[in-house]
């Protein structure tokens, strides 16, 4: 899962990020309301995290042209103000949900799974696949082979989960690496090879086919 910080308090931002990408989310951070709804609307991202006293652009502003343009990301409203105005407002705009600072971290984080779990559902997913033998349950963010967990790291899991939300499709190693390594991820590209290696290490070498020159697939026990 690939998420959006637009945030103009620099350390605020930088402590999300490093606490998200601990998670085991890909993180971008934008601190300008503008550079924002640019990200957002050219970005892949599953979640926005938006402040709304933003330079350039403010939150309402990025949000309302968002959904004007059709883009229907899930958004989680931050900010520094506290009454109803704001919530309506914020709301009425089109964020999904609204965080007063000073906010808990846990609590954020809860908004935001509970966010990603309501668009899964929306579509008509389930936060737990079966596949063959193993359980993934993409919001416990565990794995299971009957009653055992099967430990694995964030970085594991996410390319797990970008897989298993498209399971059955080819997809392709650029898009793993767009959804689970942040923009800024200058590294080897084969790093995706690395941790599909691991997988099939870890969960069964079956379970992930590569297709030669166009990537992977995550195969659908029948």
């Amino acid at each position: 899962m690939r998420l959006l910080i637009v945030e103009d308090e620099k350390r605020l931002a930088l402590s999300l990020a490093k606490g998200l990408t601990a998670e085991g989310y890909a993180v971008d951070v934008v601190h300008d309301g503008l550079e924002g709804l640019h990200r957002a609307g050219e970005g892949a991202y599953d979640l926005v995290v938006l402040d709304i006293m933003l330079p350039g652009m403010n939150g309402y502003r990025v949000c309302a042209a968002l959904r004007a343009a059709g883009n229907d990301v899930p958004i989680l409203m931050l900010t520094a103000k506290d009454g109803e105005y704001d919530e309506a407002e914020g709301l009425d705009t089109g964020a999904d949900d609204y965080l007063t600072k000073p906010f808990s971290y846990v609590v954020l984080v809860a908004r935001v799974k509970a966010l990603l779990r309501r668009r899964g559902g929306s579509a008509g997913g389930s936060p737990v696949h079966t596949l063959g033998p193993l359980k993934v349950d993409t919001a416990a963010r565990r794995v299971l082979r009957g009653e055992a967990e099967v430990p694995l790291t964030a970085k594991e899991f996410a390319v797990l989960e970008h897989l298993v939300l498209r399971a059955g499709e080819v997809v392709p190693k650029a898009d793993i690496l767009e959804h689970v390594w942040d923009f800024a991820y200058e590294g080897d590209p084969n790093i995706v090879e690395v941790y599909v290696s691991t997988l099939r290490r870890k969960l069964g070498a079956e379970l992930i086919r590569t297709v030669r020159g166009a990537g992977y697939r995550l195969e659908v026990p029948r």
